[in-house]
């Protein structure tokens, strides 16, 4: 096997075990633990860690310890909120929740790192085109590790679903289900039993394992990557340079203009964890139903990463975020005239299977787009994308218990439109750019003197 392919597969399946447990875990959040709200104020708090993280870590960890390591040590701050499941309070899931958080930001970007250097480095050695390989990696890897959430959520409905039979949901209840439903985050859930707390162990023990054997696999089978643009820190002035550079790439219009890619993506991710769940699909049907409704999910979102990952050579990326942007209108749209029933059984799948086709896009196409337009800058680069992700779940889950679902609907479409322009404008941008001009430089245009730093 291509030695460069088996360092992707290792980190896609390292990704895919530990993701197994936290996906899951994240859906069953505010369903599990909604007693005055712990579960969605665990979440928030899990990404103001991404966001402190974000700004200060990535850069520093990785040119300190390199992609490998600070992939191993990240990972294991996931096991460690595994754990704290185990005896659920605001005294175990809150720190374990921050510990969680501030390794997320550096393994993400280490992962992105790691792909975008070899993805680079095999274009170079086969004379391929970078950003095709780079984009078919990121491909390869979104199609395995979003297969966790098919697993993790399987093993979740499978275990929880051995809890006595639910009786019928009051058509009364039902009322206040879907985008009606409004100030219930310290309501009990509807139409469900608590799950025996052996089924709850039983359940995070697998999840405990899987996160386990997935630190192990990246720590004895990943071979680490030097050179490629990954610089090693010597001294106290470069350590001040690693934790300033996240911020001093904001000096390109181009990234300040693409925040709001990431920014979306941790909304509409945040809704689908903490709302769909809850609001639809546990009010209606049963917390016994969240795994296999987001199995749907995953399973789509699975495939259309790796169709994605290769088909973007033959359309373009603009087309991709095209079809992502009008798939989740649409969902918005729909989701709230929607009156979620369980008769309508079939439906509940149609969204999130929907949901995961643009979720596909923005997961593919967004991690690739960072690494072509900031190929010098990836460490910073993609420490500001998860800045901008984390941000976006921060602000949802904060407000996630004092709005109703059908205004977060609203505010998810008006952030979607926001985005387009801003995606569409760089597009724009690139279009204009001379062919022969380096990354990381701009023209100088009449009033302006924006000369792009080069780190």
């Amino acid at each position: 096997m291509d030695p460069t392919l088996r360092n992707v597969l290792v980190v896609s399946f390292g990704f895919l075990l530990l993701f197994t447990a936290y996906g899951a875990l994240q859906s069953l959040q505010s369903s599990l633990h909604s007693e005055k709200g712990l579960g969605v104020t665990t979440l928030s708090t899990l990404y103001g860690g991404v966001l402190l993280s974000s700004m200060l870590l990535p850069p520093l960890l990785i040119q300190r310890l390199g992609c490998k390591w600070t992939i191993v040590l990240s990972m294991c701050g996931y096991v460690a909120f595994s754990l704290g499941n185990f005896y659920p309070s605001w005294y175990t899931l809150v720190p374990t929740s921050i510990l969680l958080g501030l390794g997320a930001a550096p393994l993400w970007s280490a992962q992105s790192t790691y792909l975008t250097v070899v993805g680079n480095r095999r274009a170079e050695a086969t004379g391929g085109v970078g950003k095709d390989v780079v984009s078919q990696y990121f491909g390869i890897f979104f199609l395995i590790i979003q297969s966790s959430g098919v697993w993790g959520n399987l093993i979740s409905s499978l275990v929880l679903g051995q809890t006595p039979t639910k009786e019928p949901i009051p058509e009364e209840l039902l009322q206040s289900c879907g985008a009606s439903d409004c100030l219930m985050a310290e309501a009990p859930v509807n139409g469900t039993q608590r799950p025996s707390r052996e089924l709850v162990y039983t359940l995070l023990g697998i999840y405990t394992g899987s996160g386990v054997l997935g630190v192990l696999l990246v720590a004895v089978l990943l071979e680490p990557i030097s050179g490629g643009g990954l610089q090693k820190s010597g001294g106290t002035a470069s350590v001040c340079s690693s934790l300033l550079s996240t911020f001093r790439l904001f000096r390109d219009r181009r990234l300040c203009l693409l925040t709001l890619l990431p920014v979306y993506s941790g909304f509409q991710q945040a809704f689908l964890a903490g709302d769909y769940t809850k609001s639809y699909v546990t009010c209606a049907l049963g917390i016994q139903f969240v795994g296999y409704v987001m199995i749907c999910f995953a399973a789509t979102d699975s495939l259309c990463s790796a169709l994605f990952g290769r088909l973007s050579r033959y359309t373009g990326r603009v087309a991709l975020y095209v079809l992502g942007a009008a798939t989740n209108v649409a969902c918005i749209v729909a989701l709230l005239l929607w009156k979620p029933h369980p008769d309508q059984l079939a439906v509940f799948f149609v969204f999130a299977g929907l949901w995961g086709l643009a979720d596909a896009v923005w997961q593919t196409q967004n991690s690739a787009l960072y690494g072509v337009l900031f190929e010098r800058n990836k460490e910073a680069a993609f420490a500001t994308y998860r800045l901008g992700e984390a941000l976006g779940f921060v602000v949802a889950f904060g407000y996630s218990t004092f709005l109703c679902v059908d205004v977060k609907l609203y505010i998810l479409l008006a952030v979607l439109c926001m985005t387009m322009v801003a995606y569409g404008t760089v597009e724009y941008l690139e279009a204009r750019r001379p062919s022969g001009m380096p990354e990381g430089t701009q023209t100088r245009a009449a009033g302006e003197g924006a000369t792009q730093t080069q780190m």
